[in-house]
Parts: C-alpha cells; structure tokens; sequence
C-alpha cells in the first residue's frame, strides 16, 4: 500500500558531527512539513546507541535505526584519514541499506544522504526514489568541494606547493593556511581522489541541502546558482536550510546547570572542541595555563591529550573515560576554584550554550557547534584542528566579525598562554562588545530563516512540494495510470 505521505529515508555516516544535523533535518521534515521519516545511521560499532540521541522519538512520524555496524579493520591502515574512513564504511553499508529499504512496506519517496553517502544515489535510483544531498557544513564549503572536480593541475600545485590562494568562482579565495585537509595529508593517496568523486557525484542529485541560511552566505549561494560561476557544474537547485542546531532540552538539575545559575550573565566562557577534537599534552598544559591567566569565569570539556593526531576522538561515541586529569598543571584546580569548571569528556552543550550566563565559547569551529554559538548569540575564539574548520574559523573571524583566532596556527605549533589569556579578554571584555552586536544580529536572522515564511522554512517547503508530485507520480503509476 502507498504511504499517504511523503516518506523521506535519510541516511546518516559515523560522527556526532554528521548524525546530529541529519536528525534535526528529519525532525523538521517530520514535525513541519508532512514527511514520514526513516532515519539510518552507519556506525562503526553498536556502542553509539548508548547516546540518548537514541531515546525513542516523540514523533511518530520518525524512526531511527542503526544499520548493522561495518568492520573496515581489513580495508585500512594507519595511513588511512578519517574521511577515508568513512567512506568505506558508507560504502560497506550500501547492502545494508538496500535490503532495508528493499523490506519497507511503503515505498520511499526520497533518499537524503550526507556528504560520504553520494554512492548511496544508485540504491535511490533503484527503487525510484528522489535523491537529495544534505551538506551539514557551509554552502563555502560546498562550493569548493562542487569546484574540486574542474581545478587544473596548474591551480593545483599553485596552492597545495606554492602554498598560494586557491580561487572558487564567485566565492572567496582560501588562503593555504586556512585550506582543507585533503591539500596538505599527503600520507593518505585516496583522500584526494574521494573528494574528487564525492565533489562531481553532488551534481547527479536532485537537490542540495545545506546548513546555512541566505543571510549568513548570500554571495556564495548566488554563485552556486550562477551558470557564469559554479552554476555550470551545480547541476541541481541548492536549498539553503539551516541553521538546524539541537533545541534545548527540558531543564534538568545538574552540578554544571547549578553552577551556571550562580554566575553573572555573560560572564563565563564555555571552551570545548567538540566530540573529535583532541590537543597535544604541551597545547593542554598552555590551554589551562591561559584559561587561568585570563582570570574570567570558564566552563572547559577536557579529553585526555594526544600528541600528532587532532582528530584522535572522531570514533570515541561513547565518550569513556576514567576520569582522571592528572595531565593538567599542579594546583590548577586549588588556584581556579570558585572561578572554573572542569568537565571530563562531555557537558551538555546546547544547554549550555543557550545560558544567560555564557559570554564567549571557545571552539573548534566544526559547524554543529559554530551554529549553536550563532544561534544563540554567543561569540567565539575560533581555534579550529582538522577538516574545513580553518575556513569555517575565517569566515567566522573575517568576514562575519564574530570570532577572534589566534595569531599563531593551531595545527603548526602550540599557542601559548598569553596568546589564550588574550583571546579570551578580547572576547569577554573590550573586543567583545562589538564581536557580540555582530553576533546578536545573526541571531535574530537566524531565527527568522527557520520561522514559517522564513528562507529556511521556504526552502524545506520547496523540496517537500517536489516530493509530493513524486509521490503523486507513484500513485498514478501503481493505478496503471
């Protein structure tokens, strides 16, 4: 029997950083825009459903289900990058996901994949399916990724050699200090050849979703639109529907909370790297010696220090840990008391974000969380490690004006405290008036973009319609008409 409503499969790769958006998105075709929504999650090992992200769904409306769990242990080495990573798992998952979708009542009116799932368009195209991408970063970094393809050897060495600024038709440049990984990791052959095929396969889709808004990235949606620039290779019509960040959830009694409840408003820091970030021992020792130095109120998620390896979490779902910090300086905790909070391996981000309390946020720059900081109004110390961060931490300090970034490069040798203590003044303090006006607008247009009427909403109402008359088509073609 034919579902009455549109049924949308997503399918989400490994990550907190992928998985995340991709409910959000399913949670706002659900609740807003009439779908039935199946979402699958590839995962490297069953431990992700310990995350409450797992809970079961208010909406009925909505499932997640966890394809069984891919064991590449055979199919890589210590050479191989993250990215590589995972697109082998997407790729060992594809039997997987086309006896799922084979074993549905109902037939499926769209598949939505993330960034690592465009080989998951031919199981779509097997059973008639619309096919969409959902790109959970930057329509930025959507443009270079769609450009990558038709970049000429010249170009190439230009910036990956000489170190020179790689131009995006229609967009802004990268700077070499600020480029993807893929550029600079020469250890991992099959990097630059995925992204090649990810980059040209975007264009077989029906539509491209992106986690931004029209306000926050006007010029580069119009040149991804523009056949004189990057319209000539978008082959498909690119929505813009973000910013889809995880909503507060019920307020609960936590020793962080309760902390937070006692601080004057804006007056604390929030310094986390995210669920795959991960600092040397010496950048740990400088970070604590910073946050100290700067003599304002901080709340800091710690991991375990890793020397050589930014990433070193990416896979670490579960968040275990003993719970010891014997890694940071002796007496640190005698000497902050009263003034830091220290949270080992995780803290409830979004709440705390949205804390009348939190003044500035230390981060990463990996987008799920650069968007909770926007959408709450927070601005930023950009210290991004690894993927598109550096050009996600630019944009943020250059062209937005919300983000202040360090002097010297993160990924090149350790920031010392001074610098830190510094960062976290101008943010807290004199520099931060201004960065905060600026952010407090975006927020403002931020919530706008997803209110009903709003682009984002507009944008999720279009590709909703389009799959209505696929669905209308199914119908008629089940009738014999």
């Amino acid at each position: 029997m034919q579902n009455p409503n549109p049924h949308a499969v997503l399918l989400a790769s490994p990550g907190m950083g992928h998985l995340i958006p991709v409910l959000e998105l399913g949670k706002h075709l659900a609740t807003h825009h009439g779908f039935d929504v199946t979402i699958f999650v590839v995962a490297a090992d069953a431990s992700i459903t310990k995350s409450s992200l797992f809970e079961p769904s208010r909406s009925s409306r909505l499932s997640l289900v966890l394809l069984p769990p891919v064991d590449i242990s055979g199919l890589i080495d210590s050479t191989t990058s993250v990215v590589t990573q995972l697109v082998i798992m997407m790729h060992e998952a594809l039997p997987s996901l086309r006896a799922a979708i084979s074993a549905m009542k109902s037939h499926p009116t769209a598949l939505i994949v993330d960034l690592f799932g465009t080989e998951a368009f031919a199981v779509a195209e097997e059973f008639d399916m619309l096919k969409y991408i959902f790109i959970t970063s930057t329509a930025w970094f959507l443009a270079v990724t769609v450009h990558l393809p038709y970049i000429d050897e010249e170009a190439e060495q230009e910036h990956r050699i000489m170190k020179r600024p790689l131009d995006v038709p229609g967009c802004r440049s990268i700077r070499f200090e600020d480029t993807l990984d893929l550029f600079l990791d020469q250890s991992d052959k099959n990097l630059y050849a995925n992204f090649t095929r990810i980059g040209m396969e975007i264009s077989n889709a029906d539509g491209i979703l992106v986690n931004t808004w029209q306000d926050l990235e006007p010029l580069t949606l119009s040149a991804l639109e523009n056949e004189k620039f990057l319209g000539r290779v978008v082959k498909a019509p690119v929505y813009p529907v973000g910013p889809l960040v995880s909503p507060v959830g019920q307020s609960s009694q936590s020793e962080v909370m309760d902390w937070l409840d006692m601080q004057p408003m804006e007056s604390v820091i929030y310094v986390s790297f995210g669920s795959g970030g991960t600092l040397s021992a010496k950048q740990t020792s400088e970070l604590a010696w910073g946050l100290e130095l700067s003599q304002h109120r901080f709340i800091w998620v710690v991991r375990p220090p890793v020397d050589g390896d930014v990433s070193a979490n990416f896979f670490n779902v579960t968040n275990s840990h003993d719970g010891t910090l014997n890694y940071l300086p002796d007496g640190f905790f005698t000497r902050i008391r009263n003034r830091g909070m220290v949270l080992p391996m995780w803290a409830p981000q979004t709440e705390i974000l949205a804390h009348e309390s939190i003044g500035g946020f230390f981060t990463h720059c990996g987008w799920n969380s650069t968007l909770g900081s926007m959408f709450n109004g927070v601005p930023m110390v950009a210290w991004p490690l690894y993927a598109e961060q550096q050009m996600n931490a630019a944009m943020l300090a250059e062209e937005l004006g919300v983000a202040v970034r360090p002097k010297t490069q993160p990924n090149a040798s350790v920031i010392e405290r001074e610098e830190i203590a510094e960062m976290v003044r101008r943010v807290m303090e004199w520099k931060g008036n201004e960065l905060r006006d600026k952010v407090k607008e975006l927020q403002g247009s931020a919530k706008q973009a997803l209110m009903q009427g709003g682009s984002s909403y507009n944008s999720l109402s279009r590709v909703s319609k389009e799959c209505e008359l696929k669905l209308h088509r199914l119908r008629a073609m089940a009738l014999g008409g």
